[in-house]
């Protein structure tokens, strides 16, 4: 399992409902489903990946997150999962609050633009960063935004977003000192 999928399972309670903003192929729920014996359901953009979802036997929708959650009532999961979707979408904000409306909790996981490793290899080379949490050319990379740790935890204070839990990843694991320095990924559970 991958280390922030079991940071992620480890934070979830036993039998609660988890909904999965951009889910993937289902990785993440299906260990939910397995291991904690969650409700889960997701929504995902790609079809190709929602129908493997389905294939799965999970709750998939197929559908753009930034366009609402509108169909679900407030506080209808025990927890909204951003993981590794962040830096993706366009609206960050409006879907940060929507997770937060529809989920007790929001489990955000997402790649430290400000990794030690990154802005090395700005400042050296002058070129776009490529490594482990961040494994794409500039030309083919899905990221619309570039986030760091400070950046997130700004944002939640400034938003009066309560950050329940954090976590972050280096190499080797987990780790706490200097985290936008050597942190390569970050998982944070928030709520209002």
């Amino acid at each position: 399992m991958k280390p922030d999928h079991q940071i992620i399972v480890d934070i979830v309670a036993q039998g609660a409902r988890v909904l999965d903003l951009g889910c993937g192929e289902g990785e993440l729920l299906s260990h939910l489903r397995l291991e904690k014996k969650a409700r889960v359901q997701g929504i995902e953009l790609d079809e190709e990946r929602m129908h493997t979802c389905v294939e799965k036997g999970l709750t998939v929708l197929q559908g753009d997150i930034e366009s609402g959650l509108v169909d679900y009532p407030e506080a209808s999961f025990d927890y909204v999962i951003l993981n590794q979707i962040m830096q993706e979408i366009k609206k960050a904000d409006f879907v940060v609050q929507e997770a937060l409306r529809v989920g007790r909790r929001v489990i955000v996981g997402f790649p430290n633009f400000a990794h030690w490793s990154a802005r090395l290899t700005l400042f050296l080379c002058g070129r776009t960063p490529i490594n482990e949490a961040l494994p794409y050319h500039w030309f083919e990379t899905p990221n619309v935004r570039f986030l760091t740790i400070r950046d997130f935890i700004d944002y939640c204070t400034a938003r009066k977003i309560t950050i329940e839990q954090r976590y972050y990843l280096g190499k080797r694991g987990r780790m706490s000192r200097l985290p936008n320095w050597r942190a390569q990924n970050a998982i944070f559970v928030l709520t209002k």
